[in-house]
């Protein structure tokens, strides 16, 4: 059983206009709602390509009942921890440039926090925990090396795509994947430049040694990297016009892990990764796949 964790998930506005002026009525052309939250994004891929999981995690208000009520319209079961407050709404604008506006999210208080890890700690053995995203007001940063923790004892592999530097405590724990992006790998070894290529790998191969069984590296309009410790695989990106960068990297991990799930090679498994990715980026929400044949024919995986 795939289990996906959102503890910050989010309703996502987008808004497309021709231009944004300041002290104006800026009227809109084009607007989406979707649940989000990069687990529940993982979830909704996943159920794309084929594979049920549960949604786990927090939820409050209006708002949080929209995400749960979403995902049970697709069947996707969820299985969230009811609290105070109003789950965030994060706004994305797409104009003559692209604006984020992400908001914090409800705080967790610690009852809620200890009815989390009783789920977590229920997870059966032989299954697989997502966990992804940032953490809500509440929660310390040591709730990662926890569930790490839980997960490692359950024989549960664990998977992990969080911009927090705690990743690193979770290594012990034998994670069975990390999805970092370029600027998350930067930070998790204190460096403040973009990472070379050179230098992806060579932190990549970091993780692996301290712990980490896989990394998957998103890199945007370059790509993406995976490494273990028998090999390094480079995937190129497909040519589009990007409209939405939000909920890449979530798809790239959930067309990955169901590629292995079936038992693909690495190769086949990156190239449906990055083409996955490329489909969201160019796409208002995540993709639909209605492109992925044509985007996946321009993927090329060369061994380093």
């Amino acid at each position: 059983m795939i289990y996906t964790c959102t503890l910050n998930p989010a309703i996502d506005l987008y808004i497309a206009l021709k231009e944004m002026r300041a002290n104006a009525v800026n009227r809109t052309e084009d607007e989406d709602y979707q649940p989000n939250g990069k687990g529940v994004n993982v979830s909704i891929m996943l159920k794309k390509y084929g594979f049920t999981s549960t949604a786990l995690g927090f939820i409050a208000g209006f708002s949080g009942s929209y995400i749960e009520q979403s995902l049970k319209d697709l069947s996707i079961q969820t299985d969230f921890i009811s609290v105070e407050g109003i789950t965030r709404i994060n706004v994305f604008i797409n104009t003559t440039e692209e604006y984020k506006l992400v908001n914090q999210g409800p705080a967790i208080e610690e009852k809620a926090l200890h009815a989390f890890r009783e789920k977590i700690a229920a997870i059966p053995q032989g299954g697989i925990l997502i966990m992804s995203g940032s953490l809500p007001k509440g929660v310390p940063a040591s709730i990662f090396s926890e569930v790490a923790a839980i997960c490692h004892q359950q024989s549960v592999k664990f998977i992990l795509d969080t911009s927090s530097a705690a990743v690193l405590e979770t290594l012990q724990y034998n994670p069975y994947l990390l999805k970092p992006n370029e600027e998350e790998m930067a930070a998790f070894f204190g460096k403040t430049h973009p990472l070379s290529e050179k230098e992806l790998i060579q932190s990549g191969e970091k993780l692996i040694e301290m712990g980490a069984e896989q990394v998957l590296i998103s890199r945007g309009g370059e790509g993406a990297l995976f490494i273990t410790k028998n090999a390094v695989l480079k995937g190129n990106a497909p040519t589009g016009i990007v409209v939405n960068t939000a909920c890449s990297g979530d798809a790239m991990l959930a067309a990955f892990l169901s590629k292995q799930l079936e038992g693909h090679s690495p190769e086949e498994c990156l190239r449906y990764g990055i083409a996955t990715g490329a489909s969201t980026a160019f796409s208002k929400g995540l993709s639909d796949l209605h492109d992925i044949d044509s985007l996946i024919e321009q993927v090329h995986i060369q061994k380093i």
